[in-house]
């Protein structure tokens, strides 16, 4: 019991192996390979010997490194666009008077309430839009198991919060592996694998 594999959510747990010497022989660009593993629904296994993979998924892709590196920097400057639209919105929002004796004083935002706004939707500026799609795009084409259409993304397949931008920035750290639960990335990142 104390060795079973769980999850109570549905998850992807996503890691990267930068291979020494193993390289596929028919690549001669430096590529890296991309391992995940996902559940459809909450799993309990204790035992491998009758566990049936039916709700269970694991797979690998072979990743040109340079195109990862390249995404991870589009993504990290998305996040940092992201953050900005978001203090703009949170000052905005946190700047009232508490009273007229503290003019000066406003609102305080507490670390629970930091929590909550990483989760809460973030209204993006036609750039920064723009800038989203184009890098949903790269990580569609990263990771559809067959052929991508190449047509470019006419709407974003998932709210964009400050949590899933900063999942899916830490989905292509090649360092760290990364855990998403459910929602609508968890969704759209299967529905490519």
């Amino acid at each position: 019991e104390s060795k079973a594999a769980s999850a109570s959510y549905k998850e992807i747990n996503i890691q990267w192996y930068i291979p020494s010497l193993a390289k596929p022989s028919n690549h001669t660009e430096t590529k890296v390979v991309f391992l995940f593993a996902y559940n459809i629904n909450p799993i309990k296994m204790s035992d491998i010997s009758i566990f049936s993979p039916t709700t269970a998924f694991s797979g690998h892709l072979w990743i040109p490194l340079a195109r990862i590196i390249s995404l991870r920097e589009k993504l990290s400057d998305l996040k940092k666009r992201v953050e900005i639209l978001m203090q703009g919105s949170e000052s905005f929002s946190t700047s009232v008077p508490t009273s007229f004796l503290e003019q000066s004083e406003t609102l305080k935002i507490s670390p629970s309430n930091n929590a909550k706004m990483s989760d809460a939707k973030v209204d993006l500026d036609e750039k920064t839009e723009e800038i989203a799609k184009r890098c949903l795009f790269e990580v569609r084409a990263l990771l559809s198991v067959v052929p991508a259409p190449s047509s470019p993304l006419t709407e974003i397949p998932f709210d964009v919060t400050l949590q899933s931008i900063t999942n899916l920035e830490a989905m292509f750290d090649l360092a760290n592996g990364c855990i998403i639960t459910e929602g609508r990335l968890f969704d759209w990142i299967v529905s490519l694998l």
